[in-house]
């Protein structure tokens, strides 16, 4: 595991388009936290470091946003579904199994559809004795299939201190 402290919104953006110089494609990233942690600001890193063109925007409406980058990424929101058997319905399991980099929030509503091995983010809030906000992100291999990437990560010469 893996656990970085970011201080902004941009900083946590920053890690995202970090982690995407190291996602292979194929991977599931899931996204979890409480509302307004910083789920879709790390999504948007992770579309910029694929080098996305188009805006990204929440899926929360849509359930499922597709963006074409240097590998195809889907960009999903679980909040919204009553029940699993609705993603089931959108085909969501199609998009784990493809070519592409799947980014899911609030995957814990669709757990038993999710594959044996992702890449699970959990972003939590934190606030300073000052009450200044911080997030502390932990990255975990889940299925232990993608402890290279976090790898790749600790050991990635971009990182600033």
């Amino acid at each position: 595991m893996l656990t970085i402290r970011t201080k902004s919104p941009e900083e946590t953006f920053w890690w995202g388009e970090r982690l995407a110089a190291h996602l292979p494609p194929g991977i599931v990233v899931a996204l979890t936290g409480e509302l307004g942690a910083g789920k879709t600001s790390f999504a948007k890193g992770v579309a910029q470091g694929l080098k996305v063109q188009e805006q990204i925007t929440s899926p929360t409406f849509t359930i499922i946003n597709e963006y074409q980058g240097t590998y195809p990424l889907y960009h999903m929101d679980a909040y919204r579904l009553e029940e699993e058997k609705d993603l089931e319905e959108l085909g969501m399991e199609e998009y784990f199994y493809s070519s592409g980099i799947t980014l899911i929030e609030w995957p814990e509503r669709v757990a038993s559809i999710l594959p044996d091995s992702y890449l699970k983010i959990d972003i939590q809030k934190g606030w300073e004795p000052s009450g200044d906000e911080f997030r502390i992100l932990y990255f975990m291999d889940v299925g232990r299939k993608w402890a290279n990437v976090i790898g790749a990560l600790e050991n990635d010469e971009n990182i600033r201190d």
